[in-house]
């Protein structure tokens, strides 16, 4: 029971639940959307954040965030390879953070690999960025340090 395995998993680590996100993709609910949902809620209830992973690439999303208690969408990186000079991925990227926004979702760009990504979702309020353009995945030995040196370079 998935319900079960994240309450112990919380209470082996001691893991406040606020801290934990776990990421869904459509492939994961349509299935059996009423049993999602309810197991969802559940999962919700315990204070553990939820995300849409791939957002925008579904034929279904739009009812996701409807149906679902959803915190965070996270826009796929096909969106984002061509910005800022592809027109049609700008709409449909500006498109995605301001509905996110109205929905007091928290936005995730994936695949921020250049400058110009970054400065594009930068200006048009995305929450958050992940890609190669801050790090290339790294053991989770090495990640204190590479935190360590980012919160260094903030300083100055």
């Amino acid at each position: 029971d998935l319900v079960k395995d994240i309450a112990a998993a919380l209470e082996s680590t001691g893991l406040q639940p606020e801290l934990l996100e776990l990421e869904l993709t459509e492939s994961m609910v349509i299935q059996n959307t009423e049993r999602a949902g309810r197991v969802l809620a559940e999962i919700k209830k315990m204070g553990v954040r939820l995300a849409i992973d791939d957002f925008g690439v579904g034929y279904s999303s739009l009812t996701h965030l409807k149906r679902f208690p959803i915190d965070t969408l996270k826009v796929d990186r096909s969106f984002i390879r061509d910005l800022p000079q592809d027109l049609e991925d700008k709409a449909i990227t500006e498109a995605i953070i301001a509905m996110g926004k109205s929905l007091n979702l928290t936005v995730v760009a994936e695949g921020v690999e250049t400058a110009e990504q970054q400065t594009f979702l930068h200006d048009h309020a995305c929450d958050e960025m992940q890609g190669y353009f801050f790090s290339k995945p790294i053991p989770s030995g090495e990640f204190a340090e590479l935190l360590r040196q980012r919160i260094e370079l903030s300083k100055q």
